[in-house]
């Protein structure tokens, strides 16, 4: 009589139902694994941006607090440098580095428009690449397009004004003007 009253509890899946489940999940897995890859690269595309956005505003930063010029150079990949002009005891060769695989990708891509190394001066200004009036230094961030096509990646741009402002923003919005986010 106790194994009756258990039984009407003891409640569990049917093969038939698990095996459905699962395809269920295989499904809705492979139609989400493009567009999860897609957004991987682009979030490791913005991280990479975002790091250079943060070199640059060491750097700045930097040349002001220690009254020096301190240049940010970027090296292969994403990796970047952030170092004095002038090496002495208080200001040495390397302030702060970061490699192109800390949170970034090989696939991602990054350009100087106007060259490097980016040098500010103990006011904060841009000295280097030598700044015409009025004009900006723009390093451009993308995703190799053999790895993702161009329509579906989202590229960044940080332009350093000539008074030293670094904006981080987006070379082709696909929002109606005026977008914050376009350059």
């Amino acid at each position: 009589m106790l194994k009756n009253e258990l039984s009407a509890f003891e409640k569990g899946f049917t093969m038939v139902e698990l095996v459905i489940g699962i395809a269920i999940v295989a499904i809705v897995m492979a139609i989400g694994m493009p567009s999860y890859g897609t957004w991987i690269l682009n979030s490791k595309l913005r991280g990479a941006a975002e790091s250079i956005q943060s070199g640059l505003q060491v750097a700045r930063a930097e040349a002001v607090r220690r009254n020096a010029a301190v240049k940010f150079t970027l090296g292969s990949g994403s990796s970047w440098t952030v170092g004095c002009v002038t090496v002495s005891a208080t200001c040495p060769a390397v302030l702060q580095s970061r490699a192109t695989g800390d949170g970034s990708s090989a696939a991602v891509t990054v350009n100087a428009v106007d060259g490097t190394p980016i040098t500010f001066d103990s006011f904060g200004r841009m000295t280097a690449p030598t700044p015409s009036a009025g004009t900006a230094t723009q390093i451009n961030v993308d995703i190799d397009p053999a790895v993702l096509p161009a329509n579906k990646t989202r590229d960044l741009r940080i332009n350093i004004g000539v008074s030293g402002n670094i904006k981080m923003c987006d070379p082709d919005p696909s929002v109606v003007s005026p977008d914050p986010r376009a350059c």
